[in-house]
């Protein structure tokens, strides 16, 4: 798992979309749906991506519950750097993590987001269910 998996991964799901606002260092991906797009309002966060970090990380939203949990159960999980810890979890990928494992986990922060969406939002995704 490098940088080129984690995009490619974070871009898979409908409606994300990769942008550099804190710098060309730090690629952000972000989800809205298509009628949101072009009306000024940036998409919601998901996932923060260091490009040339030493191991590979990536920063993802997660139920606080849980993110205890994984914490607690992964020592590759920590709480994410200057990010709200409560909500986001930090993911280096120079542990023992399957690259499943870390799939599912973005999967699950692009599923905490799209639920935050208004309603119209996420039927214009498509969004079915997912992670409350």
């Amino acid at each position: 798992m490098d940088f080129d998996w984690l995009r490619t991964s974070c871009l898979s799901f409908r409606g994300s979309y990769e942008d550099y606002p804190f710098g060309p260092d730090i690629a952000v991906f972000r989800v809205r749906a298509d009628r949101w797009a072009g009306s000024g309002v940036p998409g919601k966060i998901f996932a923060l991506v260091p490009v040339d970090a030493d191991p590979p990380s990536v920063s993802l939203k997660c139920d606080p519950a849980l993110a205890q949990q994984l914490r607690a159960a992964h020592p590759e999980i920590t709480g994410a750097w200057h990010l709200n810890k409560r909500h986001w979890n930090g993911v280096r990928l120079d542990g023992d993590l399957p690259a499943a494992t870390v799939r599912d986990l973005i999967e699950d922060s692009y599923d905490l987001v799209v639920a935050s969406l208004p309603a119209d939002h996420r039927h214009a995704l498509g969004w079915t269910g997912g992670t409350p």
